[in-house]
């Protein structure tokens, strides 16, 4: 199965965004095409999930969406399913993840947490 949905991310600094998905959520590298620093595409996959990644930067996408690190707060949030919700917060912490919320059992079965990315985009993990 492929992902048939797949959020979109931009960052200002896109390479060390990748860097960070990788170490602290086991995201990996699918494809990243990039010139001087400036992310123009880059594909992370987790599972059969996908997320996209590019750069922050004017242009006709760009000037639709801003970065998490430009706004009050993200509008949104992106839950991805993992083995081990423990062990993953703390593989997350030990990469530099801001814990929000604590991992917890969930009354109706299961556990999940939440964090922010390097530059502030809520991810959570259950």
């Amino acid at each position: 199965m492929s992902a048939t949905i797949i959020p979109t991310l931009r960052y200002r600094d896109a390479m060390a965004a990748i860097e960070f998905l990788c170490d602290a959520f086991g995201f990996e590298r699918m494809v990243v095409f990039a010139d001087e620093g400036v992310v123009e595409h880059a594909q992370l996959v987790h599972g059969t999930g996908m997320v996209m990644i590019g750069s922050d930067r004017d242009d006709a996408f760009g000037s639709q969406i801003t970065t998490a690190a430009e706004s009050d707060r993200p509008t949104g949030a992106i839950y991805v399913i993992v083995d081990d919700v423990a062990a993953h917060a703390e593989r997350a912490r030990a990469a530099g993840a801001t814990i929000t919320m604590e991992p917890e059992s969930q009354d109706y079965g299961g556990s999940n947490y939440s964090c922010t990315d390097l530059e502030g985009n809520v991810w959570s993990f259950g």
